[in-house]
């Protein structure tokens, strides 16, 4: 510890340079994490390619770091006490960094995959975990603008990744989106073993008292779960018997893992810290701003690519105006919070907010919408998630005190991994579904008999004649035309339906923040043992 940081009270809070250094190294931390279950997202054809793997196999690349992610979030506060929070976090990057570095060697796809899952196990960490050493970096009155940081970390993370894996891919090739992690996360490590300090913790337990089958049956619930919103709709949903057997799997791991919680003396996961009402809640706020943030951060993209045939950087490059708004919102909200604006109103107001994005592009869908069309409603986008994130985290933990803030933290930080994951499993699911049905709505409007159609057809045949295709292949050129034609409006359609789905979903959550107390509005996380 360097001389110009001082511990006051026996409490973390730093002042100066180093509370500078340590903000910087947490918000590397948080975003080396989420960057990197995004900025795979648009290198999977080329891994695909050189490989030699099916779309299947390669997906498993995303499936198994979001498995390994969700697995050990809720477990990072327990994990903490056992090594110190400056040892764990510093592990936590070592293991995140050495395995980015063999991802990009990997040689197979099952090798990568089993690397993906190492490094998500140490990425999990570095969510939470940055989180709390953030706010504990502050003093009191400023924690509401410890969380604004902290929170544009997680929200332009998402959509840096897209823009930066497609611009590595282009012109480099696909390990460079693991080999950017090593430079940024030895330098983390470096900081990391400086500047954090590990708050005092009670006794560490022995091996024979840790919950080895709490941490069974919790893998064995939420990996099973992850496997299931990842794979469902590729492989039919409950048509499928692996769905079937591991859905069951994952209903007998929560039934275990809730018991074993709630009757042994040394639980890895406090779930008695639910009692609080407002923590209620804002795990299920956070669930919702989850499947509202990364299927948003998802569906764009694969809109702008698939319908409108853009090229992954440009796809990644349209949502920028939009985490810049919410990265200029944060520090707004904070203060606004500080000052006492109470949180519900301004989460009632991002929700409100989201609505109005998601039915904005409702109405500007077409299979030929332009960037400028959408830079506005992206915008209203912006603005909506910059006033969910930080009251949303605040209210989580504004009646909790002491260790269960930590273990508060690690809740919402779950939901809204998991939120994200019912949102893309559910977003492709509806997708595929009502595009089918679009189609077949769509193609009774195509009659043969009618005097509009058969003019289009001839219309096309002809202009094929003249590009020297003999009669009858010219009519077949057209009626394909015509049926592309039909595909790429139910798509449309379908895209459009599912942000109209979204925008009810948000308008339905405004009633629930009504049934939060009115809490402290600044959190004292300075206690939470995480």
């Amino acid at each position: 510890m360097s001389a110009s940081g001082t511990l006051q009270n026996d409490d973390l809070v730093l002042y100066g340079i180093d509370r500078v250094i340590i903000t910087i190294t947490a918000v590397l931390c948080a975003l080396l994490e989420i960057v990197d279950t995004t900025i795979v997202n648009v290198a999977l054809n080329d891994m695909r390619g050189s490989l030699g793997a099916t779309l299947t196999d390669v997906a498993w690349v995303i499936t198994a770091y979001a498995i390994a992610n969700v697995i050990v979030i809720p477990m990072t506060s327990w994990l903490s006490q056992q090594f110190g929070r400056r040892n764990y976090f510093a592990a936590s990057i070592i293991i995140f960094t050495f395995s980015s570095f063999l991802c990009g060697n990997a040689t197979g796809i099952w090798e990568l995959v089993l690397f993906r899952f190492i490094q998500g196990l140490g990425g999990g960490a570095l969510l939470v975990t940055s989180q709390t050493i953030i706010t504990e970096s502050y003093p009191v009155e400023k924690r509401g603008m410890a969380q604004a940081i902290y929170g544009m970390g997680v929200i332009v993370g998402p959509t840096l990744g897209p823009p930066l894996g497609g611009y590595l891919v282009d012109n480099y090739s696909w390990p460079y989106i693991f080999y950017i992690n090593v430079p940024i996360g030895i330098i983390a490590t470096l900081l990391t073993l400086t500047y954090v300090r590990s708050p005092k913790y009670g006794d560490k337990l022995k091996s024979n008292q840790v919950d080895w089958w709490g941490i069974i049956t919790l893998a064995t619930f939420i990996g099973s779960l992850q496997f299931v919103l990842e794979h469902g709709q590729q492989d039919d949903w409950f048509n499928d018997s692996t769905i079937v057997i591991v859905s069951i799997m994952s209903f007998v791991g929560l039934f275990f893992f809730i018991w074993r919680q709630l009757v042994y003396e040394y639980p890895i996961v406090n779930l008695r810290v639910l009692k609080d009402n407002n923590l209620r809640v804002g795990t299920i706020l956070s669930f919702v701003l989850g499947f509202g943030l990364y299927g948003s951060t998802f569906i764009i993209p694969i809109y702008t690519q698939s319908v409108l045939g853009w090229t992954a950087t440009d796809a990644g490059l349209l949502l920028i105006p939009s985490s810049l708004m919410t990265a200029f919102m944060m520090p707004i909200i904070g203060k606004l919070i500080q000052k006492g604006v109470p949180q519900p109103y301004l989460v009632a107001g991002g929700f409100l907010m989201f609505f109005v994005f998601t039915f904005w592009m409702h109405n500007i869908m077409t299979p030929d919408t332009g960037t400028e069309h959408m830079f506005w409603p992206l915008i209203v986008r912006g603005f909506g998630l910059g006033l969910l994130f930080v009251p949303i985290t605040t209210l989580s933990l504004s009646t909790l005190s002491g260790k269960s803030i930590g273990e508060g933290a690690a809740f919402t930080g779950m939901m809204r991994q998991l939120g994200g994951s019912f949102g893309i499993a559910i977003i492709t699911t509806f997708i595929s579904r009502l595009s089918q049905d679009h189609r077949v709505n769509l193609i009774k409007n195509i009659d043969g008999a009618n005097a509009m159609v058969q003019q289009r057809i001839h219309g096309l045949q002809q202009s094929f004649i003249t590009k020297g295709f003999s009669p009858n292949e010219a009519l077949d050129k057209a009626h394909q035309l015509i049926n592309l034609s039909v595909t790429k409006q139910s798509t449309v359609l379908s895209y459009m339906d599912v942000f109209m789905y979204l925008g009810v979903l948000f308008l339905i959550c405004i009633p629930f923040i009504l049934f939060i107390k009115k809490g402290k509005n600044k959190v004292d996380l300075s206690e939470a043992m995480h």
